[in-house]
């Protein structure tokens, strides 16, 4: 739909580092044309603000921001009637490509399915994730994850497989329908502590309560970030965080989430 599309060519607009690449490129066209003057502020520009990221770590304090809204669990139910696991651990594209699976990140996701499906014998599982490309809708990631899954000791008759969502909100309306939880059930909402919030504004709103289990973290409880001087890094993280918070301001706009920035309930 346009608000799929849209979303991916908004982010290759308000990408940090296209930005500022964009901004390089203009500054250097102009240094060979009578507008030399704004060329050189355009590209000193890019340098003043290259250095701040590569010192200061500002995607690391806006991914410690996201990854505390929910907190960390100790002591999960003693009662849960199902596990869901929100994708985008592999890229199904790749796994098709090179014949095995290709595991792009947040594989604890997937570990922690496993353990939980020991851990309740009786739980429903639910693995959702279908493809969040523009060109290859046809590469599933569901079909891609079940070899791992299968590797990681994980009944494959146990999961019901949602694959035809291609983002968030999908990922919770879809499964919701696939799934018809009753009132009262208890359901574990396993994903990345960076994007619980957004998840669970998402599952809300779609009409579900579950219980966040957040995983995956890249930052301490506390932040301590000592300063460096890492460009790559510096703009890696802070592209990472803008991009989830620019998610949760478009979802709670287009009224996909039920706040702007959802946490825990009181």
């Amino acid at each position: 739909n346009m608000f799929f599309v849209l979303s991916k060519v908004l982010w290759f607009v308000t990408n940090p580092g296209n930005m500022l690449l964009l901004f390089l490129l203009l500054g250097m066209a102009l240094l060979w044309t009578r507008w030399r003057r704004a060329g050189r502020w355009l590209v000193s520009a890019v340098a003043v603000i290259g250095v701040p990221l590569a010192v200061v770590p500002l995607g690391g304090w806006l991914f410690g921001a996201l990854e505390n809204r929910f907190p960390t669990v100790s002591t999960p139910p003693a009662r849960v009637d199902g596990v869901i696991v929100a994708g985008g651990i592999v890229d199904p594209v790749l796994s098709d490509d090179r014949d095995q699976v290709s595991v792009g990140g947040a594989a604890e996701r997937l570990f922690k399915m496993a353990a939980l499906a020991k851990k309740y014998p009786r739980a429903r599982l639910v693995f959702s994730g279908g493809s969040g490309s523009l060109i290859y809708q046809s590469k599933k990631e569901a079909d891609a994850v079940k070899p791992l899954l299968r590797l990681l000791g994980v009944d494959l008759k146990r999961v019901i497989f949602e694959d035809k969502s291609r983002n968030t909100a999908e990922n919770a309306a879809f499964s919701y329908r696939l799934v018809k939880p009753k009132k009262g059930e208890v359901w574990l909402l396993v994903t990345s502590a960076f994007h619980m919030p957004r998840a669970v504004g998402s599952f809300r709103r779609a009409g579900w309560e579950v219980f966040p289990y957040p995983v995956d973290y890249m930052t301490k409880r506390e932040a301590d970030f000592p300063l460096q001087f890492n460009f790559a890094y510096g703009l890696g993280s802070l592209g990472g965080a803008l991009h989830e918070f620019l998610g949760l301001l478009f979802y709670w706009l287009d009224g996909k989430t039920d706040h702007l920035f959802p946490g825990p309930r009181r």
